[in-house]
């Protein structure tokens, strides 16, 4: 059975048919990428992805990578071609300015092409994702210089780049890092320090890396408000762009890990024996603000590699349930002759594989549809419409890290449980993807610090703002939805999920600005989870309008695939969506056990 990364029909239907990006064609900074443009490049993809990407994920769970004497890391051989491919082809700064070396196109359009590639080997284009985010801050904060010496060789692959943060004193409350920057009388720093989980710290696929670092500079104030961001490259880069010596950063060590064996993740000491330099990028004492950049599209990145293995364990399980024949139909289970059947006619397989599929169509429209956003809000001349966009965004970032990983792994452990025993075996790949997509829900802020993210800064973000905002997108879909044939039933149990989601935001919000707000974090994760079973909702049901909308004029093939997504939609109202009020109720109820009960009354000694 050969395995599939993504459906094409379903990336057809999220570009053309539910979000339309032919329009971007008609502004002058997209005008190449009509329809025609996009499904070529969206084509070109998938054969990169299929034919010489994804042959390399299981080489890359089976070699890993090796650590070697002098701090050297080597990524598995086959590795170097595909990055090879990647540079030749421009598919690393894909939305990225082309006076800079990227492709231009629209983010919505990016994130088809990162559906495939990172579908086919999340190891790798964790790699290239990280390229991009360094790329990103010094394109943002950096200066003109720079920007000249570096971009051009991040955005097309030519230098790596990663994100140095965590150190084992301080691994999520990164104000507390003790990376020191001294200023030299050149203008540069001198960086000293351990740096821990830095992936791509170290490999041999590219000719340099570039290391932005949060450190202290000598006599900066405490926590947060004292950390400054530095430009630290492997080889310093002189100022014509030309490499010069070792600058000191050395890798003491990668993690032996769970899954993601094809990633590289590095413990990195700066300046130990001798001097690491470092360029200051942006303002001093800033670097807490500029690293949030990044951090907030590497969330969605994390939220694309969960999204991406849950994908295709989905389009496994389902494949596989096609063709393995076990057990009689259990409308002819007394019948001793009765011929045997694919699992997929048994009603509890059936079961599992429409909660796999309704929360990956969910997700994955729920992905296009934040980076779209970022497309809008980048094409809007309206200040107020910019602001609206990026708030609604910052509002989905936690649901897209937070909730999109931990269900993922979800589905991801039934698309084990749908191939039985085998599932557990390495023989087919269900397995990798559950252990590749387990490190989702922790790294870029646990899953507990996106919840606690949502209720503590989004959900009051601007007075409430982004909140309303959100609010009334999802009841522009309900409206649209209530006066289309066959889903307006779908429409009235959202709405009704959405008034009571609205209810437990301001009870929830209220007292987290009360003497309770011990109670109300307590619940934070709750929430979050509710919050995204509303997302969640609201994507299937504006999927599943499209779709009744087009019914009546499909082809057979279509209308399989239309009904298809009615189907995701009334099964999630029905099934999932009472939980979620339940859900709500629980919080309504604000119970303290969790932070009333004493140290000791966990017991464990």
């Amino acid at each position: 059975m050969a395995q599939q990364i993504v459906d094409r029909r379903e990336i057809e239907f999220i570009l053309h048919e539910l979000l339309d990006v032919n329009q971007f064609s008609k502004y002058e900074r997209f005008y190449e990428f009509n329809r025609k443009a996009v499904n070529m490049i969206v084509y070109e993809a998938r054969q990169l992805a299929i034919k010489e990407i994804l042959p390399t994920n299981k080489i890359g769970d089976i070699k890993g990578v090796t650590f070697h004497e002098g701090g050297v890391v080597k990524m598995p051989q086959e590795f170097h071609r595909v990055c090879r491919l990647y540079r030749e082809g421009g598919w690393i700064g894909t939305s990225e300015a082309p006076e800079w070396g990227g492709q231009g196109m629209p983010k919505t359009v990016s994130t088809a092409v990162g559906d495939y590639l990172m579908g086919a080997n999340c190891s790798i284009n964790l790699f290239f994702g990280l390229t991009i985010g360094a790329g990103h801050l010094i394109e943002k904060f950096g200066t003109e210089q720079q920007k000249e010496i570096f971009l051009d060789k991040l955005y097309t692959g030519q230098w790596g780049g990663t994100m140095l943060l965590s150190e084992p004193q301080a691994g999520s409350d990164v104000g507390a890092v003790n990376t020191s920057a001294a200023p030299r009388t050149d203008g540069t720093y001198s960086i000293s320090g351990t740096k821990i989980w830095v992936s791509g710290g170290e490999q041999d696929l590219t000719e340099n890396i570039i290391h932005p670092v949060l450190a202290r500079i000598e006599g900066a104030p405490p926590g947060t408000a004292g950390i400054s961001l530095f430009i630290v490259p492997k080889y310093w880069v002189n100022a014509d762009g030309s490499m010069g010596n070792f600058n000191n950063i050395v890798c003491t060590g990668t993690e032996k890990k769970m899954g993601i064996h094809g990633s590289a993740t590095c413990t990195m000491s700066l300046g130990d024996k001798q001097e690491c330099r470092g360029l200051l990028l942006g303002q001093a004492n800033k670097g807490m603000r500029e690293m949030f950049l990044m951090m907030n599209r590497s969330r969605l990145l994390v939220g694309m590699q969960a999204m991406s293995c849950a994908g295709v364990s989905y389009l496994n399980a389902v494949n596989y349930a096609r063709e393995r024949i076990q057990g009689r139909n259990l409308t002819n289970l007394q019948d001793k002759t009765a011929a045997q059947v694919p699992i997929i006619q048994h009603p509890d397989v059936r079961r599992m594989l429409l909660t796999m599929k309704a929360y990956v169509e969910g997700m994955r429209f729920l992905m296009y549809y934040v980076n779209y956003l970022e497309d809008m809000k980048d094409l809007s001349l309206n200040e107020n419409d910019r602001d609206r966009y990026q708030g609604i965004i910052d509002l989905l970032i936690p649901i897209c890290k937070g909730y999109c990983t931990d269900r993922s792994l979800d589905v991801c452990n039934i698309g084990i449980q749908i191939y039985g025993g085998y599932g557990y075996t390495q023989e087919y790949p269900q397995e990798q993807l559950y252990r590749d997509c387990r490190i989702t829900p922790i790294y870029e802020g646990t899953n507990g610090i996106q919840a606690m993210d949502l209720l503590g800064r989004k959900l009051g973000m601007k007075k409430g703002q982004a909140f309303v905002d959100l609010v009334g997108e999802i009841q522009k879909t309900i409206k649209i939805a209530q006066g289309t044939a066959r889903i307006d039933s779908l429409a009235q149990g959202l709405q009704r999920a959405l008034h009571e989601f609205e209810d437990v935001s301001s009870y929830i919000g209220d007292k987290f600005r009360s003497e309770s707000i011990l109670h109300a974090y307590a619940h934070a994760y709750s929430f979050m989870e509710v919050s995204g079973d509303l997302i969640m909702g609201w994507m299937l049901l504006w999927r599943a309008t499209k779709a009744a909308q087009k019914l009546d004029q499909a082809n057979k093939k279509d209308k399989s695939f239309y009904e298809g997504q009615i189907k995701s939609c009334k099964f999630f109202n029905e099934n999932i969506l009472p939980v979620t009020l339940g859900k709500i109720q629980t919080i309504l109820q604000l119970d303290g056990t969790a932070v009333e009960a004493s140290d000791d009354e966990f017991g464990g000694k």
